[in-house]
């Protein structure tokens, strides 16, 4: 049979690829096929994706689309912290702010690497192994199903950060949940939890991750017990507050994290998706996905056109702020940056430096 890749994957360095067994309804690997993993293999940047690892997960997707013997796809990040905390702001910040026909380019493949998933011949499933941030919940939200410990959460950055979700959320969020909770989601960049998230529909499953003396415990800093408050509106996966969030920090702490659970609902998902006609699955998968490729195809070339004017402007500072920030100092001053702009000042690394001063300190 024909090799159909356009080139082979070969050894990667920024991502595991791997073909892990599938099991049958009585638990023994299914002979001669198995499920295509690709693991983000950056745990110290939470997982965050460089140029060099796009590339890599987008020859990997290939090469699982086009895996005769493959049954799935999963994606997933390496540790218990993050399956993906989105583009890695420290190469941003040094190499494409104020460069927007290099970052233009950087946005070409991370297009292609969304548009891969969106056209993978396979079901893709995302191991949501701990935070899904901005980039990262792009990449989660273009697979096909969620599976998540419910230690995630799950948000957006871009405002908040000197850009916008334009790499598939606000195409795909008000799919997910609606559209005034994508517009929450998408503007505000408020993390959500995986039980928030997974009652306004943005899931598959959710499983436990913490055990706490040998106890699968459910996340202690989220309300599971409440549907509403006392005036009616929903709380059910909402963070705590107060005393109840200061005991759940405690429990947190005193607990392990551990993934076998969310390990095992993979392999249940991967078994009920070897129990399908294959042919007629990836046609089914094709139909469903178009909801998604309406938005996606429609918006993506002009919002990598805007994205890249942008890194001479808000994402030129709001990267730098971030990238050379230390905790707690990774935001410009908006108060100010607000107030400059309203006076007619114009951008410029003088700016930078009035709403940012670290930013421009870092180069």
């Amino acid at each position: 049979m024909k090799n159909h890749n356009l080139i082979d994957i070969g050894e990667t360095k920024e991502i595991l690829f791997e073909r892990k067994p599938v099991l049958t309804k009585s638990g023994e690997p299914a002979e001669g096929l198995h499920v295509a993993w690709i693991t983000l293999n950056n745990p110290a940047q939470l997982n965050s994706y460089t140029t060099a690892m796009v590339k890599e997960i987008i020859l990997a997707v290939r090469a699982a689309s086009n895996d005769r013997a493959a049954v799935a796809l999963v994606i997933t990040g390496a540790g218990d912290r993050a399956f993906c905390s989105g583009g890695n702001t420290k190469e941003y910040a040094d190499h494409y702010a104020g460069r927007p026909t290099e970052y233009r380019q950087y946005m070409r493949l991370f297009n292609d690497m969304v548009s891969a998933i969106l056209m993978c011949d396979k079901p893709v499933i995302c191991r949501v192994n701990g935070m899904r941030v901005g980039g990262g919940q792009e990449v989660g939200m273009a697979c096909d199903y969620s599976v998540s410990s419910d230690l995630a959460l799950f948000s957006q950055a871009g405002p908040k950060h000197g850009s916008a979700p334009d790499g598939g959320s606000t195409d795909f969020l008000p799919l997910f949940v609606g559209m005034e909770n994508g517009m929450m989601s998408g503007t505000l960049c408020e993390p959500w939890s995986a039980h928030r998230f997974y009652r306004l529909g943005g899931l598959s499953e959710i499983v436990p991750a913490l055990k706490v003396d040998g106890e699968w415990t459910p996340n202690p800093l989220v309300i599971t017990d409440r549907m509403i408050d006392e005036f009616g509106r929903p709380i059910l996966g909402d963070w705590k507050t107060g005393k109840e969030r200061d005991e759940g920090k405690a429990i947190l702490k005193s607990g392990t994290v551990d993934l076998s659970l969310l390990d095992e609902a993979v392999d249940r998902l991967t078994t009920k998706l070897l129990y399908t006609m294959p042919d007629c699955m990836t046609k089914t998968i094709e139909s469903l996905r178009k909801h998604k490729l309406a938005h996606w195809d429609k918006n993506k070339e002009t919002n990598r056109a805007w994205l890249a004017l942008n890194m001479m402007t808000e994402a030129n500072a709001g990267f730098r702020a971030f990238a050379y920030g230390e905790k707690g100092r990774r935001e410009v001053d908006f108060v100010l940056l607000r107030r400059r702009l309203a006076e007619g000042v114009k951008w410029s690394e003088e700016l930078v430096r009035e709403i940012a001063p670290w930013a421009a300190e870092g180069e």
